[in-house]
């Protein structure tokens, strides 16, 4: 007698991924049942998501600022709060501005910032090569290049960034173990850990933006609500002018930090 087949209709899947812990079982049901190409490709969608592979790691996609960013393992997911990153950079640039989006990941916040502004000169760099690989399917790819910071970039860029995004890892060391399996177990290391207190890398940042930075030129980072005032104080210590914005929409910190036009 041959095995039963498994059932795949959407009821049968919603309650699989409830069963799993998946807070928002229906809408994930919807969007495996419209990507799977056969009924196997489908039930092994399922079953990757039921181990706690992230559901934009087995659908190819996420959604971000209304567009598809093409992502893949790997590679950091980005996070609906950081929407409001872009939306504070796109208030700032002006048509034809010169950008970055350092620490791209996939490349959303660049993709997101050029969709926003017309004639948006965007360049773009991360140290991971999958990270990389990826932002280049989002991006121009000559435009994306891979290494530490602001190492890999052409250095005729310097003096001339009117908006610097860095979405910086700003988890503390020790609260890494307190994240979402789905982020610390499928996710880079390198993307989450931000150090002892979570500002490493915004440090290092903040000490090589002014270098880099047109005059009147801003550096906007992502931050916890606690953590912002330490990072205000790194940009100022930095010769950055800084400022705090938060969103309760999006339950999101950023800083600011912009260089002197003198």
């Amino acid at each position: 007698m041959s095995p039963t087949p498994p059932d795949l209709s959407e009821p049968a899947i919603v309650a699989t991924l409830r069963a799993a812990g998946c807070v928002f079982a229906e809408d994930e049901a919807r969007l495996l049942l419209a990507a799977g190409a056969s009924p196997a490709e489908l039930e092994a969608m399922v079953a990757r998501r039921v181990a706690g592979f992230p559901l934009e790691h087995i659908l190819g996609w996420a959604e971000f600022c209304g567009l598809r960013i093409a992502v893949g393992p790997g590679v950091f997911v980005p996070r609906h709060r950081t929407e409001f990153l872009v939306r504070e950079a796109a208030a700032l640039a002006r048509p034809g501005a010169v950008a970055l989006d350092l620490c791209c990941g996939s490349g959303a916040l660049g993709a997101a910032l050029m969709a926003a502004v017309d004639g948006l000169d965007l360049y773009a760099s991360d140290i991971e090569p999958a990270a990389v690989a990826c932002a280049r399917r989002n991006l121009d790819p000559g435009r994306v290049f891979e290494g530490d910071l602001f190492d890999p970039l052409p250095r005729s860029l310097a003096g001339r960034i009117d908006i610097l995004l860095c979405n910086t890892p700003y988890v503390p060391t020790d609260k890494i173990g307190t994240m979402p399996p789905e982020a610390r177990l499928h996710e880079p290391r390198v993307t989450l850990d931000g150090g002892a207190d979570g500002l490493a890398v915004q440090r290092r940042v903040a000490a090589e933006a002014p270098r880099w930075l047109a005059p009147g030129g801003s550096l906007l980072v992502e931050a916890s609500e606690r953590q912002a005032p330490l990072t205000a104080e790194i940009f100022s210590r930095a010769g950055l002018v800084p400022r705090i914005a938060g969103s309760e929409e999006f339950d999101a910190t950023v800083v600011i930090g912009t260089r002197p036009s003198r």
